[in-house]
């Protein structure tokens, strides 16, 4: 079995693939306090939990963007499964070209969606990954990763909005009935979500304005907020939740790993 890692600088999304098919995901909170010990017991508790052993990984493959927690996961890790991670970056000999002035500072997380893009729609698309930033990957047919925009995430922007403003509450990230808040609560909801859907069918709208050819691309959203903020747009078109796992799985293999 694969382990695959998305380490994030919120969570830690973890998925376990038998051959090419997820069989289980999970989420752990990116705690940086945590020892070896202690994210080995966690990742090898989740996966007992869901009727694996630990010993049935025969291969990990991860992508960072949180190098601060990266090396006592990928400790915990090994001491849990006995497997050395393989980590995905700018230099991996993946069939993707990074199209841009500093391809060596493009995140990994957006490499593997890159990859993940190319291989499963072989067509124009923009990635929004909706995660503690909210990321716009533009990727074109040919294999080409030309850019992308960076934003503020949901919850970022929530906690933000209520960590510096003393009367305004902590708010469940759940779509309002109107738009027009009756309550506090709902005036944030709305400002939080519709606010963010409008602010992706805005960018959408200028990346297919800037777009290279004549052609318009697809756009997909994928991320752990993607299947709440996607029904409010008008723009983007699918919810693909464990693209970027799909996108590790698929560098694993590019990448020479078995299991």
């Amino acid at each position: 079995m694969l382990l695959a890692l998305d380490i994030g600088n919120t969570e830690i999304t973890l998925g376990l693939f038998q051959g090419d098919t997820l069989q289980a995901q999970w989420r752990l909170t990116t705690l940086p306090d945590r020892t070896p010990d202690e994210w080995g017991g966690a990742v090898g508790d989740v996966l007992v939990r869901a009727g694996n052993s630990p010993n049935e990984v025969r291969a990990v493959c991860l992508a960072s963007v949180a190098p601060a927690v990266t090396q006592s996961v990928v400790s915990g890790v090994a001491r849990a499964t006995g497997r050395t991670a393989v980590a995905v970056d700018a230099r991996s000999p993946l069939p993707v070209r990074l199209d841009v002035d500093e391809p060596l500072s493009v995140g990994a997380d957006r490499i593997v969606n890159v990859l993940a893009a190319v291989e499963l729609y072989r067509e124009d698309v923009i990635v929004v990954d909706f995660g503690t930033a909210t990321t716009f990957d533009c990727i074109t047919a040919d294999g080409r990763f030309i850019g992308g925009v960076i934003m503020p995430g949901l919850r970022t922007a929530a906690d933000q909005l209520t960590r510096r403003a003393a009367k305004l509450p902590a708010t469940e990230l759940t779509p309002p009935p109107r738009v027009i808040g009756r309550r506090t609560e709902e005036c944030i909801q709305a400002g939080v979500l519709y606010g963010a859907a409008d602010a992706v069918d805005g960018m959408v709208r200028r990346i297919r304005a800037e777009w290279p050819g004549s052609g318009s691309p697809r756009a997909i959203a994928t991320g752990g907020l993607a299947g709440i903020v996607a029904p409010l747009t008008a723009s983007l078109e699918r919810v693909h939740p464990d693209l970027t796992l799909q996108g590790l799985r698929l560098a694993a293999r590019h990448l020479g790993l078995c299991w």
